[in-house]
């Protein structure tokens, strides 16, 4: 019979003994391998080293010499009820990045405070993290009440002062124990030196923490990662590959992608070297192939269809729909050296998804240790905590935090470095996206003459337009823009054919466009501005684009017109590149000299090329 499972985190200050609680409950609980008491205590004896039970979670050597847990430790123990996953997360001020780390998967969690030291500001920092984590299950322990003489008064003096403090970040702790871990008081019985607590020991308040619904049996989750094709002996297969965070997928199950809105059904279920299943469920890294084979990109979630549709799966829970946006209320954690200011770029990462973000809004700052507001700040410095509106440069899917905590929490990176975490609160509704801030800037600063575009209409006979010829690849669409413009260029016209390279666009030549690809978006609209303006028809070719893609460029290149030639798009309108925003679709394999024709009469017919008839 399968026991039941649980993850608790185990955080608090510097040295006042978390890892001497966890260590004690593994004696206690006969939970360590045959001999390792034995040898941690030889091994303290032979270095003339006072024994200490969190050297029994220890791994690090640097940690021993220096007494600090530096990276998150994961260990187990068993009660009569359940089997228990113990994280025990840094307590010091540095390694707190490392803490949110180890409490991100946590379901309840026990806070240490040293009974003669008191409440200190990583025990606050570390309360307000777990209040945004989304962690509601804590209990707290005032350790080391040998070193108090047991009193009383000391206890309930801590407990009055940090009750106050969690009751203002919404946290309602389970309960507050005293003891003495080293001691081993009050950890699995209760301790004749605390006649006074009259409550159950540390073990079974840990045993009385609320199981949450199994990720199973939640709605579906799952963040593609990527995406494989092969070719090889006739193989035709598509596999969206990723973990499945939540919920359960069988093959049949129709599903949705956000935030592109492609539907379709899992076909199969792909692993390497084993039996194909019929279904598999949260936890499992796996991948799928899909009816019909849609293009999906790496980053996107797949989900179920709304509520009410044919998707649910027999025992599953629909849930709340994720949200599809740019901009987001959030909790913010500050851990960069550097503060988080506006205007500079970041990047979020949230389940598979890496995408640029900007600071829009500082809504207010407090410092975690007091929960003191800083008035009037326009940037969240190291250790604040922000609530912030954050924006970022295309939209993806996500959920608040409570709703859906896998896809509810971030990271941001600052210069390859993690420098902040939080959770997404609510969406935000922006009058003006960046995008369209950075437009109006731009065209306040722009300096005209008196040469209008009706003038430079009528010198060249022709109508400016960003001519956008999109596919699967370069190879189908790039002959026919090179075709393109030596066939208008021949008959007089404005024309020039702007070459994607990395160089042409002011990237570094090693740039990898994927991972930048939101650069080469924005500069290929600004750049096709300066054409378009200048009366030019720009032709250029971007594969695999999106339709948020496709807006953004059209939106950098106004007042100058777009016009999307789709060769190869399916007729099905979800599957298409470029969906709505497509003005004229060619089939795949098209001669680049028909599609010429075929684009020119739709230029002609735009009136783009102006035909003067006598």
């Amino acid at each position: 019979m399968n026991r039941e499972q649980m993850n608790i985190v185990v955080v608090g200050h510097v040295d006042h003994g978390k890892s001497t609680v966890i260590g004690r409950l593994l004696v206690e609980t006969d939970s360590l391998p045959e001999g390792k008491l034995e040898q941690v205590r030889a091994n303290c004896a032979r270095n003339a080293k006072p024994f200490e039970y969190a050297f029994l979670l220890d791994a690090l050597q640097n940690e021993q010499s220096q007494g600090i847990t530096i990276d998150t430790a994961r260990c187990f123990f068993k009660s009569k009820r359940r089997d228990y996953i113990i994280i025990d997360a840094p307590g010091h001020i540095e390694f707190l990045k490392n803490m949110v780390t180890g409490a991100a998967r946590a379901e309840a969690a026990l806070l240490v405070i040293d009974a003669h030291e008191g409440v200190q500001e990583n025990s606050r920092r570390h309360g307000y993290m777990l209040s945004m984590l989304g962690i509601r299950q804590v209990v707290v322990c005032v350790n080391k009440m040998d070193l108090v003489g047991y009193s009383q008064d000391t206890y309930e003096s801590i407990v009055a002062e940090y009750s106050r403090f969690l009751e203002r970040i919404g946290i309602v702790p389970m309960a507050f124990l005293p003891l003495s871990a080293f001691f081993g008081d009050n950890l699995v019985t209760r301790s004749p030196n605390l006649p006074w607590y009259d409550g159950p020991a540390l073990l079974e308040r840990v045993d009385q923490f609320s199981k949450e619904k199994s990720a199973a049996e939640k709605a579906l989750r799952f963040p593609v990662q990527d995406v494989y094709k092969f070719t090889e002996f006739g193989d035709e297969r598509r596999i969206i590959a990723g973990r499945v965070e939540a919920g359960t997928v069988r093959i049949g199950d129709p599903v949705v992608f956000l935030p592109s809105m492609k539907e379709a059904t899992v076909a199969s279920i792909e692993e390497f070297n084993r039996e194909t299943r019929g279904s598999v469920e949260a936890g499992t890294s796996i991948g799928f192939t899909l009816q019909p084979e849609i293009y999906v990109r790496p980053g996107e979630l797949m989900v179920r269809p709304s509520s009410g549709s044919r998707g649910a799966a027999d025992g599953a829970d629909s849930g709340s729909e994720p949200i599809v946006g740019t901009t987001f209320r959030v909790n913010l954690f500050w851990m960069g050296r550097q503060p988080m200011i506006r205007d500079k770029k970041y990047k979020l990462k949230l389940g598979t998804v890496e995408v640029p973000v900007w600071l829009r809004k500082v809504t207010s700052v407090l410092d975690a240790s007091d929960l003191a507001s800083v008035a009037n700040k326009e940037q969240v410095d190291l250790y604040d905590v922000g609530d912030c509106v954050l924006e970022t440069f295309k939209p993806i899917a996500y959920d608040r935090i409570m709703d859906v905590a896998v896809t509810g929490r971030f990271v941001i990176v600052d210069n390859y470095e993690i420098a902040g975490g939080g959770i997404i609160v609510e969406p935000v509704a922006e009058e003006r996206s960046l995008v369209e801030e950075h437009i109006r800037t731009r065209d306040r600063a722009w300096e005209r003459t008196g040469i209008t575009p009706t003038m430079r209409s009528g010198r060249y006979d022709q109508r400016s337009t960003l001519v956008v010829l999109v596919g699967s690849s370069d190879s189908s669409i790039v002959p026919i823009a090179r075709s393109l413009e030596e066939k208008l260029f021949a008959k007089g016209r404005f024309v020039y054919y702007l070459g994607l390279s990395n160089a042409l666009l002011g990237l570094h030549a090693d740039v990898d466009i994927g991972r930048e690809r939101d650069e080469f978006i924005r500069r290929l609209g600004e750049i096709a501005h300066l054409f378009t303006d200048a009366g030019t028809i720009l032709i250029t070719t971007v594969p695999d684009v999106d339709e948020y893609e496709l807006q953004t460029i059209a939106a950098l290149n106004r007042p100058g017109e777009m016009l999307v030639v789709n060769v190869g798009g399916a007729a099905d309108r979800r599957e298409s590149v470029g969906n709505g925003q497509t003005d004229l679709r060619l089939p795949a394999g098209v001669e680049p000299d028909e599609a010429v024709e075929r684009i020119t009469a739709t230029l002609t017919r735009t009136n783009v090329l102006i035909e003067y008839n006598l």
